[in-house]
Formats: structure tokens, sequence, C-alpha cells
């Protein structure tokens, strides 16, 4: 029987710890995914990989594979430990020491170490699967008891995401519609990565899309709690999504329930004054430019802002005076005569 060096499977030492271990796994799983990887080579390369991080990932079959000591040096001539030459993997048969592992890919060296393990793991970490017609999935969920016991720690199934909102979003008071996908450990494998629901990765990545009503009088980095939103364990509990909300926003500048918007005008209107038109987010007005008005300075426009708790908010039309480009030579002789004339 061939022996299989699962370090060397995943470029591990011998004394590497468990976050080193699921490190290499998790890269290499990424690298001969059959989604991603479609040569034969891959394939098996992905199925030694599995296996590999099946036994060194759990302290148990780990401790029982490095006592084999001086026997992994062997190579093909490996032999099995006393009492597992025989040992049947059939669950059509029946039988304390009979179970049946074809579908999961587990070769035979790694049968004969630990065919009397494989109960536990089939229970503990394929829930949901079935082996020729064995429902692990019911056994796991048998009782409430262990329901109650088993289910994730409530924190721990939350979200928490980012939400980028305008000011007209916040304005205009409508639900906004937020998508974003979320990737966690597969719920089926515990991360395991032997379940055809995660493809062996040991992650999911999943889709969402939700729809979020802003309260009035939102301000930066508010927390706005979707109850029933987060993720969902594999008994049914559900965590909740946190959008933290952050303004962003290309025409205004916010300042609390308050705007700030530039208004461009040009060195001869900001002398002279003028009108001008200008969009807010309650349609467009009309406003007076004061003679000498300075760059920078800034014109306040009650009730013009976003919606509080009562009213609105101020706009903060603020002047930036700009240069017209490609003027004639005619213009620039007058601002030449102007300058003299200073």
């Amino acid at each position: 029987m061939k022996y299989k060096d699962y370090y060397e499977i995943l470029g591990v030492s011998r004394d590497a710890d468990t976050a080193a271990i699921k490190s290499a796994y998790r890269k290499l799983a990424r690298k001969y995914h059959p989604d991603v990887n479609k040569t034969k080579e891959a394939e098996e390369k992905f199925k030694d990989i599995n296996e590999a991080y099946e036994v060194l990932s759990d302290k148990a079959k780990r401790q029982r594979y490095d006592s084999l000591g001086s026997n992994w040096q062997s190579g093909a001539d490996y032999t099995p430990p006393p009492g597992f030459e025989n040992f049947s993997f059939n669950f059509n048969q029946g039988g304390a020491q009979s179970f049946d592992f074809g579908g999961s890919g587990f070769s035979d060296f790694f049968s004969s170490l630990f065919g009397d393990m494989m109960g536990g793991m089939a229970t503990g970490r394929t829930s949901g699967r079935n082996f020729d017609g064995f429902d692990f999935g019911q056994r796991a969920t048998s009782s409430s008891k262990q329901r109650r016991t088993s289910a994730s720690k409530a924190e721990d199934l939350d979200i928490t995401k980012n939400l980028n909102v305008t000011a007209k979003e916040i304005f205009d008071g409508k639900p906004i519609t937020v998508s974003f996908t979320d990737v966690e450990k597969c719920g089926f494998c515990n991360g395991n990565g032997y379940c055809s629901h995660c493809g062996g990765t040991g992650i999911v990545s999943t889709p969402k899309t939700v729809k979020v009503k802003l309260p009035k009088g939102i301000t930066e980095g508010k927390k706005v709690r979707l109850k029933g939103e987060g993720k969902t364990d594999g008994y049914g509990n559900k965590g909740d999504l946190y959008l933290v909300v952050h303004f962003k926003d290309n025409e205004y500048e916010f300042d609390g329930e308050n705007l700030i918007k530039e208004v461009e005008v040009t060195p001869p209107e900001a002398v002279l004054g003028c009108s001008k038109e200008i969009e807010t987010l309650h349609g467009k007005i009309n406003i007076k430019i004061p003679a000498g008005v300075s760059s920078g300075q800034s014109l306040r426009l009650k009730q013009m802002g976003l919606p509080k708790a009562s009213g609105y908010g101020d706009l903060n039309a603020k002047i930036k005076i700009i240069i017209p480009k490609n003027m004639s030579k005619e213009v620039v002789d007058l601002y030449k005569k102007i300058q003299t004339l200073q």
C-alpha cells in the first residue's frame, strides 16, 4: 500500500501549527480546485490535498498518523497497523465497523489508519450529506438539546458592511438596494473542505441583495441594523446585518444635515456681482452673488440641506473663482491694463 506523506502534500514541516496547515491548505485548494484547474493531475492533487488536511487539521488523526514514527520513511512499503488489514467500509452490510466512504475520495492508506474514526467525522463534519441512504443530517439535528448546544453564537452570525450613500439618496428617503457577497467558512463541512457544498475549498461565497430605508437625521458612521439578514448556521439561526453609513458624493460635502456645494464664478462676476442659477436637492434656484465676493466665501441658503428630525439643514454655497481657459488676446490685454491701474 502506498504511503502518503501528508506534510509533503501540503508543503509544511512536521511541526507546523494549525494556522500554517490551514493557510497552506487554502492556497493549494484554490490552485487545484476543479473549477479553476481542469487537468486530470489537478483533480488527483485536489483529492490528496483534502485528505492531507483532513488528517493534519484533526488533533486525534494527526497524533495517530505521527505515531507511525520511522515507518513514514518506508514509502510504498507501508503496511497497515494490526487490526486494520481487513477493515470493511460498506454501509449496506451493517455492523459496528461497517462504513462506506466511496464517495469521499479517501485513499486506502487513509482508510486503513482512520476507518474506526470515520463515523464521528461523518456526523460531525459532513452534516447534511447522504451516503447510501444514511442521512447524517438527521442524526446531527435529531435532538433539540443538541440544536441548542451546537448552534453558533449570535455575534458570529452577524455581518457588518459599509454603505456609501449620496446626498440625493438621503434626501429622497426611498429604500436603497444594497448588494454584496459574503464569504464565510462552509457550514456543512465546518471549513474542512469535504463536501460538495463548498466544492472542497472550505469556504462559500453567498451573494445577497437587501433594501434599507435610512432614518431621518442619519449621520456619518451611524450603523443601521437589518434583523435576520446576516449569516444562517446549520440550525436555522440567523444573525443581523449592520450597515455602516458613509457619505460619498461628488457634488456635495457633508456637515451633519448641512451641505456644502461649490458655485463657480468668473473674476468679472466676482468683482461686479451677478445672479446664478444652481441645482439643489430641492430644485433649481437663483442666488445673488454680491460684488467683491472672495473665493472660499460661503453664502448660506436656509432650509436647503438634508432632512432632519424637524425641517431641513442648510446649504452653503461656497464660492470658487475660476479662470476661463483659452482667453482671447483682447481679454488678456484688458487684464494687463487692469493690473497697471491697481
